[in-house]
């Protein structure tokens, strides 16, 4: 039986666990409530993560569009056939995006946000490096080394935007964390406008190739001054929370559901990047066009994707709603893409003018990524991140093997419209029955 003196001193402890628990909870409500100043903005979203995120994924678009650019003339250069020899090895870039996808969100999960930003920068670097040598290598196929170094390219590509993505996502307060990010993307995106201006002012593809690479070797530099992602920091010493386990995608019908979703809503993207603007070329002859420049067509789509990415995070934040901000791009992008291709004879500049308003339509990439990372847990949220929008960009050489069979018995316009008709109908689909992650808190595990 207690005595008095320790009936008044549990009396004590329980009113100050309690009071302790209601000033936590206070300065919770204070947070969730709190309202930024002017200034208190432009320091989170011109931070250093936000920052080196955004130079990161301009080196990476730089890169990774690079390829789609050059691909005429770097392989007429080299006696090789610009359209069946290009399909090959984009599709090895692509399917080397899928793999590394895995490969940095599991990593991403595991080691760190950190590790993925340097390891992935250092293997693209070094590839794109290769890529410039390429006419001085005796190499008897040069097709397959060409596709084996965009795929080693792909591989390290794959990277970049989820881990960015996932750090700025977790390091930004939620009430601006979809402006942060699409500050990110629509800086990034310049990248490949950037690309085609390098590859027109040196004259040379080989000289684009060295310049992508030594951007990227001089922000491996950059980043040492980055700190870890604190939400994620508070986990990854717990050795009971299982991170970065890929198949844990796999063995929850929900969960299952919400990341084929994820996937689902960014893959009228690279369908108008994959096959309307990088295959450009293909189209011109149907729509009566002399003569189109496949890298004119990526710089003017690119230009206006990152008008696009700026605007969409503004969209979503002035609707307070991802999913309205994504669905009325959609609906912009897919009306482009029926203007392309059934408004009749056109000039390449009217082809570019298309490629530019579809790219307009396209600046929902980077809350397409958000909306991924926001679905899931912080020990799956580089995992899924990563690999979302590389299994988008994996999808690829599906859509461009469907596209050359279709081509047999059908024109190239009423090919890409049957493909293009099954990849909008998806992506409509996931957009409206997803979740919608306004404003959600990113501070929890799966």
């Amino acid at each position: 039986m207690y005595s008095r003196k320790n009936t008044i001193r549990d009396a004590y402890y329980s009113a100050k666990i309690s009071f302790k628990r209601n000033l936590i909870y206070l300065i919770k409500l204070q947070l969730l409530m709190r309202h930024f100043t002017f200034r208190e903005k432009l320091q989170y979203l011109f931070g250093f993560p936000v920052i080196i995120a955004s130079l990161g994924y301009f080196v990476d678009i730089y890169d990774l569009l690079l390829f789609g650019i050059v691909r005429v003339p770097s392989l007429v250069s080299m006696g090789l056939n610009a359209d069946t020899a290009g399909t090959y090895i984009l599709s090895f870039q692509m399917t080397g995006l899928l793999l590394g996808g895995i490969l940095w969100g599991i990593l991403g999960d595991k080691k760190g946000r950190l590790s993925v930003l340097f390891g992935s920068i250092l293997v693209y670097s070094l590839a794109n490096i290769a890529c410039g040598f390429l006419p001085q290598m005796d190499f008897s196929n040069k097709i397959n080394a060409y596709a084996f170094l965009r795929f080693i390219a792909g591989v390290g590509l794959a990277g970049e935007l989820g881990a960015g993505i996932t750090l700025v996502s977790e390091s930004l307060p939620k009430e601006l964390r979809a402006i942060g990010t699409s500050i990110v993307a629509g800086f990034g995106i310049l990248g490949a406008v950037v690309a085609q201006l390098t590859v027109e002012l040196a004259q040379n593809w080989t000289t684009a190739y060295f310049i992508g690479g030594s951007m990227g070797l001089l922000l491996l530099v950059l980043r040492v001054s980055v700190a870890e992602s604190g939400i994620y920091s508070t986990i990854k010493s717990n050795e009971k929370i299982v991170k970065g386990n890929f198949l844990c995608f796999f063995t929850n019908k929900i969960r299952l559901i919400k990341y084929l979703k994820c996937i689902a809503i960014g893959l009228p993207i690279w369908f108008c990047t994959g096959i309307l603007i990088i295959m450009a070329n293909q189209f011109a002859p149907e729509m009566g066009i002399k003569n189109i420049n496949p890298g004119k067509a990526i710089m003017w789509a690119y230009l206006f994707a990152s008008v696009g990415d700026f605007l969409s995070g503004f969209i979503s934040h002035y609707l307070k709603s991802r999913k309205k901000a994504m669905v009325y791009m959609l609906l912009f992008n897919l009306a482009g893409v029926i203007l392309l291709l059934f408004s009749g004879p056109k000039s390449a500049n009217m082809y570019y003018f298309y490629c530019a308003w579809i790219g307009l339509g396209n600046g929902f990439w980077a809350m397409f990524v958000t909306v991924g990372a926001e679905q899931f847990g912080t020990n799956l949220r580089s995992t899924a991140a990563t690999t979302i929008p590389n299994m988008v960009r994996g999808s690829v050489p599906i859509m461009l093997l469907g596209f050359d069979f279709l081509k047999k018995t059908n024109s190239v316009i009423m090919s890409a419209a049957m493909i293009g008709t099954l990849i909008y109908g998806l992506s409509f689909y996931a957009m409206i029955t997803s979740k919608e992650t306004h404003n959600i808190d990113m501070d929890f595990v799966e």
